[in-house]
């Protein structure tokens, strides 16, 4: 399996003149199938209904391993990795603070179906 890269590295953008510009958040790895979204109803048992960036509604369920590490509330920004063998349903691994959302928002980085920052 190739390594997965580390979520501290910057992202170089187009910056103005001479100088790069870094994008020191992280984003989904398209790489690996994984999409932004936002939590739309909170439902128990670690399960939440999101609404994707593809346009699909889906079950999000939050991992064992970071459980306990993130609150999720609805309208937060999430990366979402959808499931190969059932696409209704899909694994958070990251959720976004406020500041990061709206940053992403001025950077224009988050799709237009799901912008509400």
């Amino acid at each position: 399996m190739p390594s997965r890269r580390n979520y501290n590295e910057e992202e170089t953008l187009g910056g103005q003149g001479d100088q790069p510009e870094y994008l020191r958040v992280r984003l989904p790895n398209r790489k690996y199938g994984e999409i932004f979204g936002i939590a739309d109803q909170l439902l128990g048992a670690s399960r939440i209904r999101v609404m994707c960036a593809d346009g699909k509604s889906r079950m999000g369920r939050i991992p064992g391993k970071i459980r306990k590490r993130m609150w999720i509330r609805e309208g937060d920004l999430l990366i979402l990795k959808p499931w190969e063998f059932q696409d209704d349903k899909a694994d958070i691994l990251y959720r976004y603070t406020k500041t990061q959302s709206s940053y992403l928002s001025r950077k224009r980085m988050i799709p237009q179906q799901i912008d509400i920052f």
